[in-house]
């Protein structure tokens, strides 16, 4: 027999929330089999067995949140001897006399009446779910079994652990326990409570004032649980915004020498390097360049110092169908055009496949974000934090464009964006910044001397 144990997630990854279970109780399986999914900040991670057997119980279900080594089910041999291991445990769950909470099912509801003759008037304690035998000893045993979300639930909610039942074959208390615990009353403890009552819903904050809720309206609506990862981009995106003193400055770039480049040079390219030429490349370059030139971009706070970072590593925010995440190309400035765009294109790949590892979303001193694929002509991007930076590409247009006093042309026209930390960077520096990107990317060869 084995428990089923959250893995270590990573720096700064405490806990998670699973996604599915793969597999239901009764399921046979084998060593590094695919038993559930696991959603946390960043990524979604397989949990494997350890061993061939049986899953006895699942002792968390999909939704609910775990911490890093908890258990959330149990493998048992194929003949059972994982449900008979946990036979002889009822005290230790805190399971009430006569219940059978210790081998995995519910305790049966105490009779009012006591065992002996007595009238049942003489004995009116009886109708209390909890046994007079449950000490404080077994209490103290019962909070040792339970996990951590489910004690602190109990301390928020004022239960006492020693009173709840486990469903867990060796006495371990979960969320799913307490929050069970006195849905189903015995009929002695609170004959006046109908029999529908089974399990009391969730208590809704009232509507405002004057105000009723939509389905009383008549008008459809549907609630849904936001993600994780969600529910972490959202605090993220607030964090960046009462944290940093963010600013954005604007300009625009003439496309029209990269598109040549493309136009004639594609080709061979694809033939040569087996992968696309991009527009990522040359913005990737073009940042380094101005990066060089201006290092405070390529900086980090760190209490009451700077972090003066020494190399790049590009984030690129990727679109993915769970929310937006930023992989990072590591030593972008070692790297030529066509390994960016293999690198830019496999991690892109991977965020749309939710295969991401934890190592290649962490770190990064610079992002740049492309709204233009979406058609977006001009956008304000927030900053990925620590970093100061952020770069936002658009849709490219065409637009008359002045040459001179007398004559214009219709040319292809980026705005391009530069989101900055004015803690840090003060405004004539984040100018500069973004004209130097413009300037490398209208004059392509100049990258090539930039290195």
């Amino acid at each position: 027999m084995s428990e089923i144990k959250v893995p270590d997630l990573g720096e700064s990854i405490s806990e998670g929330t699973i996604y599915k279970w793969l597999v239901k109780e009764g399921d046979t399986v084998g060593q590094g089999d695919v038993l559930a999914e696991l959603e946390t900040d960043k990524v979604n991670l397989e949990i494997s067995a350890e061993e061939d057997g049986v899953i006895s119980s699942i002792l968390r279900q999909a939704g609910e949140n775990v911490a890093v080594g908890e258990a959330i089910g149990i493998i048992g041999s194929a003949d059972g001897a994982a449900v008979a291991a946990g036979g002889g445990k009822p005290e230790a769950a805190g399971a009430p006399q006569g219940g059978s909470a210790a081998n995995g099912e519910k305790p049966e509801a105490v009779s009012a009446a006591p065992v002996s003759s007595a009238p049942a008037a003489a004995e009116p304690a009886a109708a209390a779910v909890a046994a007079p035998a449950a000490t404080e000893g077994a209490a103290a045993g019962a909070a040792a079994l339970a996990s951590p979300g489910a004690r602190k639930l109990a301390r928020e909610r004022g239960i006492d652990l020693g009173e709840v039942s486990a469903r867990d074959p060796i006495g371990r208390i979960g969320q799913a326990d307490v929050n069970g615990h006195g849905a189903a009353v015995p009929e002695a403890a609170a004959p006046a409570a109908p029999a529908a009552a089974v399990r009391p819903e969730p208590v809704k904050p009232p509507a405002p004032a004057g105000k009723a809720p939509h389905a009383e309206d008549g008008k459809a609506t549907e609630r849904k649980r936001m993600s994780r990862r969600r529910l972490t981009i959202a605090s993220r995106l607030v964090e960046a915004q009462q944290t940093a003193a963010m600013l954005t400055t604007f300009n625009e770039v003439d496309m029209t020498a990269i598109l040549d480049i493309r136009k004639r040079r594609k080709d061979a390219f694809k033939e040569k390097h087996d992968v696309g030429l991009g527009f990522m490349s040359f913005f990737t370059k073009a940042v380094i360049g101005a990066l060089k030139a201006y290092p405070l971009l390529n900086a980090e706070i760190d209490g009451e110092d700077l972090l003066l970072k020494k190399y790049y590593d590009i984030g690129i925010a990727v679109a993915a169908k769970e929310g937006l995440v930023v992989p990072v190309v590591r030593d972008a400035d070692r790297l030529s055009f066509p390994e960016i765009e293999r690198k830019i294109g496999e991690l892109a790949s991977k965020a749309r496949a939710n295969t991401l590892s934890l190592p290649e979303l962490q770190g990064g001193t610079f992002t740049i974000t492309n709204g233009g694929v979406f058609g977006s002509l001009l956008s304000t991007p927030i900053l990925n934090t620590p970093q100061v930076g952020i770069l936002g590409m658009h849709k490219i247009q065409l637009r008359p464009i002045a040459l001179d006093e007398e004559r214009t042309a219709n040319r292809p026209m980026m705005y391009i964006a530069l989101s900055y930390d004015h803690r840090i960077v003060d405004g004539s520096e984040a100018v500069s910044f973004l004209v130097k990107v413009k300037e490398l990317l209208e004059d392509p060869e100049a990258l090539l001397l930039e290195g």
